[in-house]
């Protein structure tokens, strides 16, 4: 049966996860998406059990002309907001356009909190990017839940991040905690991520992520494990090197060294597939 007599034109796509962090990815040079269009699409895709299911989804497309970038992205959450960065996506995107030849195992490439470093590491699944440098320190800030004060911590690595000190990371409630923070006036009006850290010990931290535009717990953040360890470091808790494990069970390796961050961790293509934009509803 010809399948698209029935379902009408395909979309090609390839998934990968960074550290449990899944992300539909396509070439938009090829497929040359407006970005206008590309919420409703986002929304679609990324929708569990009616969709192919993801924490955000990534077009690759064209680098400006003599920006010295190997390509560019567009970067959105699953519900379809625009994110100025993402720390797994972009390692995800770096291995994934090495893959495809579009770019060399070191480049560059633009993003709307600006232009990210990245190495392949070609005899593995690993990859290290250079994120934007951390912003907006904000430390012991105080806010009110349910009448009940928790302190925590801010800074922007990409995106806005708050990072709460817990003694026991599996007793956080992180929906329901997270998404109070999430939302707080404090950080209004573009929202934070909220992360809740448990120090390990010998530069090593636990983590937990409340992810803003997923608005739930996903299994990694990088954005935010570098957010984790920058406020680590400011506390004491944590070096220059930082291990972190994330939900999953992965670790993310994090250097904070002259105002620089550096995130390194494995990027997997999980699976190719293609999706039918008229069967999720998708106006062409």
């Amino acid at each position: 049966m010809d399948l698209e007599a029935v379902c009408g034109p395909s979309v090609p796509f390839f998934k990968m996860q960074g550290c449990g962090n899944d992300f539909v990815c396509v070439d938009n040079r090829v497929l040359a998406y407006d970005p206008e269009a590309m919420p409703e699409i986002v929304m679609a895709v990324c929708r569990k059990a009616f969709g192919v299911g993801a924490d955000g989804m990534i077009f690759l497309d064209h680098a400006p002309e003599g920006s010295g970038l190997a390509y560019k992205w567009h970067f959105f959450n699953a519900d379809g907001s625009r994110a100025e960065m993402c720390g797994n996506g972009s390692r995800c995107a770096a291995r994934l356009a090495w893959m495809l030849g579009i770019a060399p195992a070191r480049h560059i490439f633009g993003t709307d909190a600006g232009p990210i470093e990245a190495e392949v590491d070609e005899e593995s699944n690993l990859v290290t990017v250079q994120l934007t440098e951390p912003k907006d320190l904000r430390l012991d800030m105080t806010v009110e839940i349910e009448q009940q004060e928790f302190p925590l911590h801010f800074v922007n690595t990409g995106v806005p991040h708050t990072v709460v000190v817990v003694e026991h990371l599996e007793a956080v409630d992180v929906w329901k905690l997270g998404r109070a923070i999430r939302f707080h006036e404090a950080f209004k009006p573009a929202g934070t991520n909220v992360n809740f850290i448990a120090p390990d010990g010998a530069g090593r931290l636990s983590l937990r992520t409340y992810e803003r535009g997923v608005e739930d717990e996903t299994y990694a953040c990088g954005t935010g494990a570098v957010a984790s360890a920058v406020i680590a470091r400011e506390l004491g808790l944590a070096g220059e090197e930082t291990v972190i494990t994330t939900t999953g069970g992965e670790e993310l390796g994090v250097i904070l060294r002259d105002g620089k961050a550096y995130l390194r961790g494995a990027a997997e293509l999980v699976f190719t597939g293609s999706f039918f934009p008229q069967s999720l509803g998708i106006e062409s």
